[in-house]
């Protein structure tokens, strides 16, 4: 491997990461040794990390593993008793430097900034989960975050946890209609949310839209309000309680609840094509040590370090982050609002005045920051910067090849990072142990049995296939909240005994892996199988461009045809012109066969939060059908604008 490689790490660099040091403990001078012993005895491998990690068990496992239910249903660390909440915070605070240290920095888009130690972030942990109890939150009690990226977020996150309840987070863009799904798909008894939060200049106003998700749900007995604005708004005295007021319980100290390893404390939903969102169960022993063992050895996230990933604690970046950092006793860095605003280097302003050492972007962001001028990145000190990771969805290479070379000047790896919601953290990771080639992935991460099945289950390689895990492993989802037949139907109901996750791969003769798209996004022209991000890399290569969405149509004669969706500069003038330039350049690049039906110019893609774009929504759009959930988009207004287009 390497021919392809931008960045290759040498002998010195390998050996000073935690994964090679890791990997000498248990006994493998070869990663690749490493990885397949960590596959052949998953009990093995997982219960090395979490003693390598130092994992506090109030009562210790009797079996790390126990197969029993079958391959689906795995219960890990058998007898052990731990709380998330005391291996995140609490255990660091025998060390006086540890309790000083930052855990957590917010920077709001206003510019205003809050630190909080290892050991002031335990007392205002305290301080919460006394108020929680006052208001009668026992054990297993379901409770809704519908919070922007503020320090009382997390603090709410911790305090839940702390007192065995459990928390569910939606995404702080959401209307009042998707929140109240949640609501009444969890069973909450209380909604945390605020007043509201600035983004891009402008206050983004909440607590109306949680009255709203209450009165449209049932269950919710007490509304918890953080002042973050300071805005007038709503209130209800039978109902509605301040943070302030959660907070002023006197109470020296509040029992942290010893968890059975397998007992859930978040729910995270997770929007599908159709139907009601799936309500992701994850455990005290399941996704904070995946998500950190991710970030520690994957990522080489160490003590002392800056973990900053641009995101939102609805979407599974959210919590990653927070569990990412607590757990390696680094320090998480949450910012509050647009990325470039109020000018283009907002991003890098953060990195530099912050001191960050892993960065987690995604590659639509990078497209738009491509637009600027270079000097807004250039006068920024980005010497701490040791990391970037991206996540959300594939890379074309243009995007990925500016970032490294004119952003990082070659020298900082980009941990190209998938994964997802049910996986607790990564299935493909770039680990820094390998080269690392442009906008590919260079292994399967520690413990994850991956593979790439043709149509027939079988492997392959230099082909799209599907990626498939064949083993279970630590912070694998503990099913859907109630719905365990729904469950094993979305991931298990392909091939025996075989998570389905639904992206098409291609392993090439190097051995890296590439991303082509969800495997219900493929393409099939005339027999012929192509992912989008194939189409849309040719399209953004075109000096117009600045990102682009290519779907499937059905065709009569092809079967399926494609149609693309394409953003161009603020200068550009889209015309008929542009339009047979891109067709000719796919043309070129993918033969005529694979030459789409068209290609419409929109002023933007409908997208997450987390600027993912949404393909299934724009071909919903387009064909008029039924387009499923919607809550979790940013820019509805778009998918209006593409149902125009064609005319339905």
């Amino acid at each position: 491997m390497g021919e392809k490689a931008a960045w290759i790490p040498d002998e010195e660099t390998i050996k000073q990461t935690r994964m090679y040091q890791f990997a000498q403990k248990c006994g493998f001078s070869s990663y690749d040794d490493f990885h397949r012993k960590s596959i052949e005895d998953i009990a093995w491998f997982w219960e090395k990390v979490v003693k390598d990690m130092d994992i506090h068990w109030f009562t210790s496992y009797e079996k790390t593993l126990d197969l029993s239910r079958g391959i689906k249903w795995p219960s890990w660390f058998v007898g052990g008793k731990l709380n998330v909440t005391y291996n995140c915070v609490e255990k660091w605070l025998v060390d006086p430097e540890m309790k000083e240290q930052a855990a957590m920095i917010w920077e709001g888009e206003d510019g205003k900034v809050t630190r909080y130690s290892y050991g002031e972030l335990s007392e205002r942990i305290n301080q919460v989960a006394a108020g929680l109890k006052q208001q009668g939150i026992t054990r297993g009690d379901r409770i809704t975050l519908y919070m922007p990226m503020i320090p009382e977020t997390v603090i709410a996150m911790l305090a839940i946890a702390k007192i065995g309840a459990i928390f569910t987070p939606a995404f702080s863009g959401y209307g009042a209609d998707a929140v109240a799904k949640r609501i009444i798909g969890a069973g909450s008894r209380m909604l945390i949310t605020a007043d509201g939060f600035y983004r891009r200049g402008k206050v983004v106003s909440m607590k109306e839209e949680a009255d709203k998700a209450v009165q449209a749900s049932t269950g919710i007995e007490k509304v918890v309000v953080v002042r973050r604005i300071g805005q007038d708004i709503p209130w209800s005295e039978e109902r509605d309680i301040t943070w302030d007021q959660l907070l002023s319980v006197q109470s020296e100290s509040v029992k942290t609840e010893e968890m059975n390893s397998d007992d859930p404390f978040m729910l995270i939903y997770t929007s599908g094509t159709t139907g009601r969102p799936k309500g992701i169960v994850h455990t005290h022993s399941g996704f904070p040590i995946k998500a950190a063992f991710d970030a520690g050895y994957g990522m080489d996230l160490r003590r002392g370090e800056v973990l900053f990933w641009l995101t939102d604690m609805g979407w599974m970046m959210g919590p990653f982050l927070v569990f990412g950092a607590l757990l390696n006793g680094s320090t998480m860095l949450l910012y509050e609002g647009s990325p470039d605003y109020p000018n283009p280097d907002r991003l890098w302003r953060l990195v530099e005045e912050h001191g960050v050492t892993h960065l987690g972007i995604s590659p639509t962001l990078i497209r738009a920051l491509m637009k600027h001028e270079k000097h807004w990145f250039q006068q920024r000190n980005l010497e701490s910067l040791r990391v970037i990771g991206s996540t959300g969805e594939p890379w074309n290479p243009e995007p990925w090849l500016w970032l490294f070379h004119e952003v990082g000047q070659g020298r900082i790896p980009i941990f190209n990072y998938s994964g997802g919601t049910e996986i607790s953290g990564g299935i493909l990771g770039n680990l820094l142990v390998k080269p690392i080639a442009p906008t590919g992935f260079n292994s399967p991460l520690p413990g994850m049995d991956a593979e790439v099945y043709d149509r027939d289950g079988k492997p392959v390689r230099n082909e799209v296939g599907e990626l498939v895990i064949r083993q279970p492993w630590v912070g694998m989802a503990n099913g859907f909240w109630q719905e365990p037949e729904r469950y094993e139907k979305t991931y298990w109901n392909r091939w025996p005994d075989t998570w389905v996750h639904g992206d098409w791969v291609l392993i090439d003769e190097e051995d890296y892996w590439y991303i082509t798209g969800r495997s219900d996004d493929t393409l099939n022209i005339a027999g012929k199988r192509l992912g989008p991000a194939e189409m849309e890399s040719i399209l953004v290569d075109h000096p117009a461009v600045v990102e682009a969405a290519t779907i499937g149509i059905p065709d009569e004669l092809k079967g399926e045809t494609a149609v693309c969706f394409v953003v161009t500069k603020p200068d550009v003038t889209p015309d008929q012109e542009l339009r047979d330039s891109l067709m000719n350049m796919i043309a070129e690049r993918l033969g005529k066969a694979l030459k789409p039906k068209t290609i419409h110019f929109v002023e933007d893609l409908p997208k997450t939060r987390n600027a993912k774009v949404m393909r299934r929504v724009i071909r919903s759009a387009y064909l008029g059908t039924d387009p499923g959930d919607l809550s979790a988009l940013e820019n509805p207004h778009t998918v209006d604008a593409i149902a125009v287009l064609s005319g339905k």
